[in-house]
């Protein structure tokens, strides 16, 4: 077999998480998978799966081979389109993934005009705020909050932004509004899970000054976009990114409260840690479609009105 096989076929198997798995997605045997993994890892002399009758799992030099064979097969499949298609046709998919506020006040009209000028290209928006594995997810394009440790990736600061406490008017009217954090412990607060972990420890600084406040949640959710709804509710005072709630303000449906703090999450106090940003992996041949997307992306997006 050519070494291009191998590496699809590598791929599969780390994909399907196993050799049966990938064996029927590529029709080869459980006998034939073995025989050229085996071969495969006897050609380099490395092991590149941990191997056991249900799980598999990448070794040290299986990771890296994992990477790189997935970077080959992109930039083949991409020749290939620019062959058959020409350098000038914009077609194919777009699989994109963001928080659900971001994904549906901000992205989803920016894709919809997107696609009308380029009706071939076929989009992929998936609302989520939980992708951890960005390298491995299958997504072209990840716009995420905070900072990025993955040096491997590249990532784009898409617009400022900052971390508020937000309440509905009425909320306020009737509880009183907080004049310090520690006020806080005596409202209704809401909190974001974050894979399974209670994020009810909130952080907040005051020039020099640091401060770590415990709220007592009132509810919980694990998507941005409920914690938004039962703020503007009535049901008590939200940590939100401002950007998630800029059109809930200028129309009053909900009040800022501590303004003269940074707050966050963590104890990060840099401000380029509650910024949004676009995340991509580095190719040397992006497709046409991703690159052209990015930079109507940004444009529309300089075009707002900063915050």
């Amino acid at each position: 077999m050519d070494k291009f096989s191998d590496m699809a076929m590598f791929v599969s198997i780390v994909k399907h998480q196993g050799l049966a798995a990938a064996g029927r997605d590529l029709g080869l045997s459980p006998a034939t998978m073995t025989a050229r993994l085996q071969a495969l890892e006897e050609r380099y002399g490395v092991k590149l799966l941990n191997r056991s009758t249900r799980h598999v799992s990448l070794t040290d030099s299986g990771e890296l081979y994992h990477k790189a064979c997935i970077e080959i097969l992109d930039n083949v499949s991409e020749a290939e389109n620019l062959i058959q298609n020409g350098v000038k046709e914009v077609k194919g998919s777009l699989k994109i993934v963001a928080p659900k506020d971001i994904g549906k006040q901000y992205i989803l009209p920016i894709l919809s005009e997107f696609c009308k000028q380029y009706p071939d290209v076929v989009p992929y928006l998936y609302l989520d705020d939980h992708i951890s594995n960005i390298a491995e997810s299958g997504m072209d394009i990840v716009i995420r909050y905070g900072e990025l440790a993955d040096s491997s990736l590249i990532s784009r600061r898409l617009s400022p932004s900052r971390r508020v406490l937000c309440a509905s008017p009425e909320y306020l009217a009737k509880h009183g509004t907080p004049l310090k954090p520690q006020d806080l412990v005596n409202h209704d607060c809401l909190a974001m899970l974050r894979s399974n972990e209670e994020l009810k420890t909130w952080h907040f600084q005051e020039q020099d000054k640091k401060n770590a406040i415990t709220v007592v949640p009132k509810r919980f959710s694990d998507d941005g976009e409920v914690i938004r709804y039962w703020a503007l509710e009535g049901v008590g005072i939200a940590l939100k990114s401002v950007l998630d709630v800029q059109a809930d303000i200028n129309s009053l449906r909900l009040v800022t409260v501590l303004n003269g703090y940074m707050k966050n999450f963590n104890t990060s106090t840099s401000i380029s840690s509650t910024d949004l940003n676009v995340v991509y992996i580095s190719k040397k041949y992006q497709p046409k479609r991703i690159r052209l997307f990015l930079d109507f992306l940004f444009d529309r997006f300089n075009s707002m009105t900063q915050i």
